[in-house]
C-alpha cells in the first residue's frame, strides 16, 4: 500500500494523540503533511515531531485549506461545533474525511455533510471508533451468525466515571452544550451508534429521561470558593479538589489542559483555566445521569444508561435473544455467550488491545486507510451515512429529554429536518 498523506486539522488529544501519532508508529502507510492548530504549543509539537516544513503549519482551518488540496486525507478534530466548515470545504476540495465525533451538534448540519460526502464521492468516516474494536466487533458477528437467536432486548451501560465525568463535563470543554454538544450527542453518540450497529436494524421510537442533579451550584459546601486553589474548607472532604486531583492520581488528565506538566504549570493552568474551578459553581450544564428507551422496527427494545457517578469507566453490555444471551464488560475485555438449550456458556477473552478505546484508536485508521486504498465504492464501517442514524438516535433522545420522555418517531423527527 502506497503510504497516503494528511492534513491534521486540530491538534488537540484526539487529533494529535489518538490519530496522528499512527503515522509515527506506522510511516509506510501513513504521513502528516500540515497541521492547522490555534494552540502555538500544540502546533510546534505536531511540527516537531511529524517534521513539517513551518511554511505548512497554520493556526487557522480556513489557511490551510486556502492552499487548495496537499495530500489526500483531511482529519478534522475541532472541537463539536467547529466541524462542520472545514468538512464541506475539505469535501469540496476533494479530500477525504476522518471527522471527529459527534459530526456536529446541529441536525441540519450532520445531514449536509453526508450529502456533499456522496456528492462529491468522497469517503466521510464518522470515529465511531468501537464498531472497530475486537470486542464490539464479535459480538456483532455471534448476532449475525444467529447464537442467540433473535435479538429482543439490549442493555448498554455506560459508566463515565466519576473524576472523567467531573474533568471532561463539568470543568473541561464539554460541560456546556451551547458551547459543545449535549451529554447524550457528545459522550454517548458511541453509544446510540454502537446500540444501532449490533441491533442491525432501524430504531422506530425512542424516549429519554435525565438531569443535571449533583453539579449544581446549590450543593457547594459552605463557604467553597470559586477556585479550588483560593482556598475551600471542603478540601480534604471533597473528592474533586482541584489541587489534590491533578498534582496526584490526576496528573495524566492534567495533561490534557496544559503543555507544562511540571508542578508550577499545573498550578499555573489552575489558576487560569476551567479546570481550577470548583465543580459546583462552573457555568455546566450537561446532564449528569441519563436513560434512554428504544424501540426497533420488529419490536425489539433497547434501554441505555449513562450516568457520572461510578467507580469505573466502562461499558457493560447484555443482549438478551430467543436462544440465548450475551454478556459483556469493556474494561474486563471479555465476553460471555450462553445458550438456552445446552445451557453451556463460552466465554472470549480477548488479548489486550493496543491503542485506545479498546484498539478502536487504531483500527479505524488501518480500516480507513485500506477503504481508500481500494477505493471501495460502498459506505465504509462508520461512514456519514450509518452514522446519521445514530446521531438522529441522540438528537431524538435529547429532544425528548426535554420535553418530559415524550415518545419520539425518529422517521418523522427525520422528515422533519427534511422538509423544514
Amino acid at each position: 500500500m502506497k503510504p497516503k498523506t494528511a492534513i491534521l486539522i486540530g491538534a488537540g488529544d484526539r487529533g494529535a494523540k489518538a490519530y496522528a501519532t499512527y503515522a509515527l508508529e506506522y510511516p509506510h502507510e501513513f504521513k502528516i503533511m500540515a497541521v492547522a492548530e490555534p494552540n502555538e504549543d500544540r502546533k510546534n509539537k505536531i511540527k516537531d515531531s511529524h517534521k513539517l516544513l513551518r511554511e505548512n503549519c497554520f493556526s487557522t482551518w480556513e489557511d490551510l485549506l486556502g492552499q487548495g488540496k496537499i495530500a489526500d486525507i483531511a482529519i478534522i478534530c475541532t472541537m463539536d461545533r467547529f466541524h462542520f466548515k472545514p468538512t464541506i470545504r475539505a469535501l469540496e476540495l476533494g479530500y477525504h474525511v476522518l471527522l471527529e465525533k459527534p459530526m456536529s451538534p446541529d441536525p441540519f448540519e450532520c445531514i449536509e455533510m453526508e450529502r456533499i460526502a456522496k456528492k462529491y464521492d468522497r469517503q466521510l468516516t464518522i470515529c465511531h471508533v468501537l464498531r472497530y474494536t475486537e470486542f464490539w466487533s464479535t459480538i456483532k458477528k455471534v448476532i449475525s451468525e444467529g447464537a442467540i437467536g433473535e435479538v429482543a432486548s439490549l442493555q448498554l451501560n455506560e459508566n463515565v466515571e466519576i473524576m472523567h465525568m467531573s474533568h471532561s463535563f463539568v470543568r473541561g470543554n464539554w460541560n456546556n452544550k451551547e458551547k459543545s454538544s449535549p451529554m447524550i450527542l457528545q459522550k454517548s453518540c458511541h453509544d446510540m451508534d454502537i446500540i444501532s450497529y449490533v441491533m442491525d436494524k432501524k430504531c422506530a421510537r425512542i424516549s429519554s429521561y435525565g438531569s443535571l442533579m449533583h453539579f449544581r451550584e446549590e450543593n457547594a459546601p459552605q463557604g467553597a470558593a470559586k477556585r479550588c486553589l483560593d482556598g475551600c474548607p471542603a478540601e480534604l472532604e471533597c473528592p474533586f479538589h482541584a489541587g489534590r486531583y491533578y498534582l496526584g492520581e490526576g496528573r495524566n488528565w492534567a495533561r490534557k489542559f496544559t503543555e507544562d506538566d511540571s508542578r508550577e504549570g499545573i498550578i499555573k493552568a489552575l489558576n487560569e483555566t476551567s479546570y481550577g474551578k470548583c465543580v459546583y459553581q462552573s457555568d455546566n450544564n450537561v446532564v449528569d445521569h441519563q436513560v434512554v428507551n428504544m424501540e426497533f422496527e420488529d419490536g425489539a427494545t433497547a434501554t441505555f444508561s449513562m450516568c457520572g457517578f461510578t467507580r469505573e469507566q466502562t461499558r457493560m453490555v447484555q443482549i438478551m435473544g430467543t436462544k440465548g444471551e450475551i454478556r459483556g464488560n469493556m474494561q474486563e475485555n471479555e465476553i460471555s455467550i450462553y445458550d438456552f438449550l445446552t445451557k453451556h456458556e463460552t466465554i472470549i477473552k480477548f488479548d489486550n488491545p493496543v491503542g485506545g478505546h479498546g484498539g478502536g484508536d487504531k483500527g479505524i485508521m488501518r480500516t480507513f486507510l485500506r477503504d481508500i486504498d481500494q477505493n471501495r465504492e460502498n459506505e465504509s464501517l462508520s461512514s456519514a451515512a450509518v452514522s446519521l442514524r445514530s446521531h438522529l438516535m441522540a438528537f431524538a433522545a435529547e429532544e425528548s429529554r426535554l420535553n418530559k420522555g415524550s415518545s419520539i418517531n425518529i422517521d418523522e423527527y427525520y422528515n422533519s429536518f427534511i422538509t423544514s
